[in-house]
């Protein structure tokens, strides 16, 4: 308990992710089993997740207070066990959730709440924000260039389907520690959610191309659309962090990718970037975003982004698809994606971008993904919801360079 309150006080500061705080922590505690940590970790993101509900139950702002609500009303475990007085347990029991203002009972800032009803209508924000509490699953992507779905899932020896959308996918029942079974060791198996895997069959590299994931990071995404290019062609791997791309080295290795070459961009407008201009088949741009798609992960977001960040987000997003779309080539495609699920970060950047770039023109999301024998119709443009996909919260649209 006292582990789980003096994480939950540093992650209530936002001073940084809170997955990487919780890191540190555990660092600095390595005598903590693994039982203690899992209790630290779900009792402080159940805090997160609740936040807004669990200080109208609690009456306090107080990071023991909270915890103590999220153990009673999130973990029902009684509050006689844990020494709470009467009068504090009849509170937490007796706080109605649907007589709290909209906000608060969608666990969110007021200005993002009063966002999402604006773009999406109440009842569906309502919906939205209860898909963002549920636990995001254990997704996998198989490497179809080494074995097949079927083989994969006869071989892991874990309890596991097929996700429904990717051809690649497989939904793991619960959370085992995947990176000590042998098919991830021997690049085989990756983790990565079901709706980052589309993105790939959105871009649909051929064998033989010259492509490009512009915002790399880690390098999931480049292994996806390596898989698809069966190592042949030339896969550019760009992202302005070194460190980020330095990771993708020996996922690179265990995937036996040997056509990804990594290159660290000093900006939108580096030079050997720019050097590329007009060859390349494809580009992904899976641009830096809130990540509010990925809440069910990454609860801190909604209290660490205000609508300020997302202003200046959208700006550097726009520059950045720009940027990218100077190295497709005529007749080659362009994705633009994020994990967002503002309008701000999603429509309005590609409306503006068609607007500044004539030499592009959309595509139809749904007609790539069914070329794909992907069977998910969004509209034109990719739209991904947890609360009906069982994904994270994905955009993305396709151009086409006349």
């Amino acid at each position: 308990m006292a582990h789980a309150e003096t994480v939950l006080t540093q992650l209530l500061a936002f001073a940084g992710p809170a997955d990487q705080t919780l890191s540190a922590y555990f660092r600095k505690h390595r005598q903590l089993g693994q039982r203690d940590r899992a209790f630290v970790a779900e009792a402080a993101y159940a805090v997160l997740r609740r936040r807004r509900t669990l200080e109208a139950a609690a009456g306090s702002s107080a990071p023991r207070l909270l915890l103590l609500a999220a153990l009673v009303r999130q973990f029902g475990l009684s509050g006689r066990a844990l020494g709470l007085e009467s009068e504090f347990i009849a509170r937490l029991r007796s706080v109605d959730a649907a007589a709290l203002a909209p906000a608060v009972q969608a666990d969110l800032p007021d200005w993002l709440w009063a966002r999402l009803a604006e773009q999406q209508g109440g009842e569906e924000a309502v919906r939205i924000a209860r898909g963002l509490f549920e636990t995001a699953p254990l997704d996998l992507r198989v490497n179809l260039a080494r074995l097949s779905r079927d083989d994969a899932l006869a071989q892991l020896g874990l309890e596991a389907r097929a996700t429904p959308l990717s051809p690649a996918g497989i939904r793991l029942t619960g959370k085992p520690a995947i990176n000590r079974h042998a098919l991830f060791l021997d690049g085989s198996i990756e983790v990565q959610d079901e709706g980052s895997q589309l993105l790939a069959y959105l871009v649909a590299p051929r064998r033989g191309e010259m492509v490009a994931d512009f915002c790399a990071g880690a390098g999931g995404k480049t292994l996806a659309l390596a898989m698809l290019m069966r190592g042949a062609g030339r896969l550019y791997a760009m992202d302005v962090s070194a460190k980020r791309l330095a990771a993708l080295a020996p996922r690179a290795a265990r995937a036996g990718a040997s056509n990804i070459h990594p290159l660290v961009l000093s900006g939108e407008n580096d030079l050997r970037a720019r050097r590329l201009a007009g060859k390349l088949d494809r580009v992904l741009v899976d641009a830096p975003c809130s990540g509010f798609g990925t809440l069910r992960r990454n609860p801190d977001l909604k209290w660490r982004y205000g609508p300020e960040r997302i202003a200046a987000l959208a700006g550097e997003q726009l520059r950045i698809l720009a940027a990218a779309s100077r190295l497709v080539k005529a007749g080659g495609r362009l994705v633009y994606a994020t994990c967002s699920i503002l309008r701000e970060e999603n429509e309005a950047v590609t409306e503006r971008f068609l607007r500044a770039a004539p030499g592009f023109e959309a595509l139809s999301c749904a007609e790539i993904l069914a070329q794909q024998r992907i069977a998910l119709d969004t509209g034109s443009e990719l739209r991904l919801w947890p609360h009906r996909h069982a994904t994270d919260g994905f955009f993305a649209a396709a151009f086409v360079k006349r």
